[in-house]
């Protein structure tokens, strides 16, 4: 493993990114504070799609940009991983969890659960069988078409810094899955099973915040519901207003840019000590950030704004579309910089950079879409025909670049069967241009069926979350019916997973590349260390032993 790690005989914050401005003294919420913390704050960016040779190419092309600035001012960790499946969900949680889906129960933003009744279900006698859809995306908005998720805002998209900053608000309970024992809704946040950073920071007595796509991400709020007091939540799938009905934020580069530079706002009102609307003063969080959408979309659309999206020929350089993404996320850190440098913040400020998931294919030579509609629907008819009398095998289903299933009948032999199915089969789907291309063994490499599964996510017995079946897509495989994406999430491939971590300003002493294998998961004691708490408590972190980020300290016993 490589590694070329210099110390500094000083701890310093952001004075090498911020041009060595001192910070001023310590605001109001500083006090609340350990007055052993390395760090203050904690300024967490996660940047959809963003691997980590994406941000060396940026860096290595813009050697004077903030980016740049930030990865010179601290620690790059340069064989870093996100969780298996890479989809949002399970890489939001991992961060702020310390833990893996076998440990969060979260697999995905949208799967099934063995051991919930539907949605609506109001007789929890038993009449009513067990499995339901949990849904943890738009679908649970009072209202998904617009961007404050029904709130009922006037003047949007541009008042949306008016938005609740109490997400639970904005989620209908009629549309989440029902607890047998209970016979009440499943709340995103009691669907997680762990704690989280901003629990342990809120129980601390310090002030949390976040920005994120979607209402249901009030799932971080951990499953005591008061880990986030200030959560902005602006529904990126809603329709924007200035494009033609049916399309939302992401299906336009330039107007998932401007999704983006709300929340942006949003954290700048933060970092001045307000809250997200920037009317009232509540002191800087502890931990505060959001996620950017705009390098996802201009890795997935084809063509935006004129431009190509996705990487050239080589596989490797990042295409106009996607360049210019990179060009704004840059933009953007930029602004969190100097507005932390304004407001004397620089030196109490710790930078996380990282990505809640990679893209794949990077290579456009390699895409293969492969409608998975027709794969589901034999693999049904083939299980009815073997077992006369049945009903479907399949419960649910999620296929980007992998696939998952829930079946109705968890036997090993019904998930064999599945996987034999699926393996055998072969067929034609389009490749980047639009032309046929074969595809073998149902797209898949390697089939993880009933116990496979169960051991490959070190689920624990009796899980009724993990998927009955995980397949791993070949190279380049997106499961799409259409031809309106040329990447996808969700797999496991290096793609989808090697993205970056970034530490940078306040309690990290070291510079330069670090290349021991990480995780993301990581990312989440190491929040707590900067800040002077205990990563211990967090239940992941006991449960996966999950270790503070190299060169940032060691775990206590």
């Amino acid at each position: 493993m490589s590694r070329t790690v210099t110390r500094l005989a000083v701890a310093g914050g952001l004075t090498a990114l911020l041009g060595g401005v001192l910070a001023a003294a310590p605001s109001q919420a500083d006090s609340h504070g350990s007055s052993h913390a390395p760090a203050k704050h904690v300024l967490l960016v996660s940047v959809d799609g963003l691997h980590q040779s994406d941000l060396a190419w940026y860096v290595k092309q813009h050697p004077n940009s903030a980016l740049a600035a930030l990865v010179k001012g601290g620690v790059d960790y340069s064989a870093a991983s996100t969780p298996v499946p890479s989809d949002s969900f399970p890489g939001m949680t991992a961060q702020v969890t310390g833990g893996d889906p076998g440990t969060t129960g979260v697999y995905y933003d949208d799967t099934y659960n063995h051991g919930l009744l539907p949605a609506g279900t109001t007789a929890c006698d038993g009449s009513v069988p067990l499995g339901a859809e949990v849904d943890l995306t738009e679908d649970l908005d009072w209202n998904k078409a617009s961007i404050d998720a029904g709130q009922g805002l006037t003047g949007l998209p541009n008042s949306i810094l008016n938005l609740t900053g109490d997400a639970k608000s904005l989620i209908n309970p009629a549309k989440l899955p029902v607890d047998p024992k209970t016979c009440k809704p499943v709340a995103p946040n009691s669907y997680l099973q762990v704690n989280t950073v901003f629990n342990v920071i809120a129980d601390a007595g310090l002030r949390t915040a976040w920005s994120d796509k979607h209402a249901a991400y009030d799932i971080l709020s951990g499953p005591s519901g008061d880990g986030i007091q200030d959560l902005f939540t602006p529904e990126i799938n809603s329709q924007d207003p200035a494009l033609p009905a049916g399309q939302d934020w992401t299906t336009d580069n330039a107007a998932t840019r401007q999704y983006d530079d709300y929340k942006v706002q949003a954290v700048l009102n933060e970092i001045d000590g307000y809250d997200h609307s920037g009317k009232t003063k509540v002191g800087t969080p502890a931990i505060l950030g959001l996620n950017f959408q705009s390098v996802s979309t201009a890795q997935k659309l084809p063509t935006s704004d004129g431009q190509g999206g996705g990487y050239l020929a080589d596989g490797k350089t990042p295409g106009p579309l996607l360049s210019g993404s990179l060009d704004f996320v840059n933009g953007e850190v930029g602004r969190f910089t100097a507005e932390l440098k304004k407001d004397g913040l620089a030196k109490s400020t710790t930078i996380i950079l990282s990505a809640k998931h990679g893209q794949s294919p990077k290579d456009p030579a390699a895409l293969t879409r492969i409608p998975d509609g027709p794969l589901l629907d034999g693999l049904n008819a083939a299980w009815k025909k073997a077992h006369p009398g049945a009903g479907d095998l399949v419960a649910f289903s999620v296929d980007d670049d992998a696939m998952l299933l829930w079946l109705n009948d968890r036997s090993q032999a019904a998930a064999d069967f599945a996987k034999n199915y699926l393996l055998a089969q072969s067929g034609s789907g389009n490749g980047i241009t639009g032309a046929a291309k074969p595809f073998t063994h149902g797209g898949l490499t390697t089939v993880y069926a009933g116990a496979e599964a169960r051991r490959y996510f070190h689920a624990q017995p009796g899980d009724t979350r993990v998927p009955d079946l995980f397949g791993v897509a070949q190279q380049g495989v997106v499961y799409t019916g259409g031809k309106s994406k040329i990447a996808e999430h969700g797999g496991a491939s290096a793609d989808d997973r090697n993205v970056p971590i970034v530490v940078s300003g306040a309690g990290v002493s070291a510079r330069g590349v670090n290349g021991q294998q990480v995780e993301t998961t990581q990312i989440a004691p190491t929040i707590l260390r900067l800040l002077g708490l205990d990563p211990q408590r967090l239940q992941a972190v006991r449960i996966e032993h999950t270790a503070v980020l190299p060169e940032l300290g060691r775990d206590r016993d």
